[in-house]
């Protein structure tokens, strides 16, 4: 078959990294432009990075000579191109008005920023979760007055290890949740040789992270209607969001209130059992197993586990009955391929499949 043409905006920070490095041997995707801000402009991928490469591979061949774009050189950047992946650090507003050029420009955005999230016709996805919002695209393009523009997003890197693994449960009803997530330095795009006061340290905030983990989970399990994405009105989340002293990986304690309360092994036989539509049609990035129970009550362990399934898998642990809620687990995934890049680029596998790239 034939490759799309890619382009990375934002190519030069944590996640446009990710991106390049993910995209290196892909059999439907290939990397042909790099954009980052007007200071890399000009200059080839590896001039403008600048000894700032985090990733565990050596830079790309085909990707370490590009020349840098501005990436609001939006005509320049998507010409040629099949449609580009986002990950800028920019204002939300900047980063809204950016992406809604690219893809009035009839260069489909799939968008790893949180700018756009909440517009009712773009579509937030975990392709195991929610597939069937890939079909509000064809209001975001009436909106937008475009034939194959649109932009879609994925949600935030702190949800996604607990949500995935209550996804399977939701016909016991779930009621109320509450989260603690214990989050990597890359999630803040940082190392720890530039983030040495990380170092031995905990630090028990993260600016708008919880917002984004109460209130993403609603539109996930939403619907569609009028040309909108409806948020759902349950269950009730709450979260705390944590930095802790570690490169890579989410990892979550979840406590769990259920409308009909399921027994443990029900439980582990929904994890074991589920799978979504990226298994079913077999798509490059995707996990054979999404979700993967440990028995063991020492696991899982962010350094052993976050790789699990080419960091694409879920791995979740200690499930046991609580004294004031039903059950409470532990859960793990890779912030910056499941969370971030990886999620993405399953979405666009997802999106090509049915036709909207």
């Amino acid at each position: 078959m034939k490759k799309y043409k890619v382009g990375v905006v934002g190519a030069t920070g944590m996640v446009g990294q990710r991106f390049v490095s993910l995209l290196e041997n892909h059999p439907w995707f290939e990397v042909v432009k790099a954009a980052a801000s007007p200071r890399s402009a000009g200059k080839t991928y590896v001039e403008a990075l600048d000894g700032r490469w985090s990733m565990p591979s050596p830079i790309p061949a085909n990707v370490a000579d590009l020349v840098m774009i501005d990436a609001s050189k939006v005509e320049e950047m998507a010409d040629g191109l099949d449609f580009v992946f986002c990950a800028v650090d920019m204002k939300k507003d900047e980063i809204r008005a950016l992406e809604e050029r690219y893809a009035r420009a009839e260069c489909p955005v799939i968008s790893n920023n949180s700018a756009h999230r909440f517009t009712p016709d773009v579509p937030m996805i975990i392709p195991e979760l929610n597939p069937e919002h890939i079909q509000i695209i064809e209001a975001q393009r009436t909106r937008l007055g475009t034939k194959r523009g649109f932009i879609a997003v994925k949600s935030n890197c702190s949800l996604q290890s607990y949500v995935p693994a209550l996804q399977p449960l939701r016909d016991f009803g779930v009621k109320e949740v509450l989260a603690c997530t214990y989050q990597a330095i890359s999630g803040a795009g940082k190392t720890f040789e530039t983030w040495p006061e990380m170092v031995d340290n905990v630090i028990p905030f993260i600016s708008g992270e919880e917002e984004k983990s109460e209130r993403e989970p609603m539109k996930i399990w939403g619907h569609i209607e009028n040309g909108e994405i409806k948020l759902a009105s349950s269950p009730s989340i709450t979260t705390q969001c944590i930095r802790v002293p570690v490169s890579d990986g989410h990892m979550a304690a979840v406590f769990v209130r259920f409308e009909h309360k399921p027994s443990k092994e029900e439980i582990l036989q929904r994890w074991k059992e589920f799978s979504g539509e990226p298994q079913r049609l077999g798509l490059p990035s995707a996990p054979k197993q999404f979700l993967t129970y440990f028995e063991e009550d020492n696991m899982p362990q962010t350094r052993l586990h976050r790789d699990l399934e080419g960091g694409m898998g879920v791995s979740i642990g200690r499930l046991r009955e609580d004294s004031q809620y039903d059950y409470k687990f532990v859960c793990l995934s890779h912030n910056t391929i499941r969370g971030a890049a990886g999620g993405a680029i399953l979405m666009a596998e997802l999106l090509a499949e049915n036709g909207y790239l």
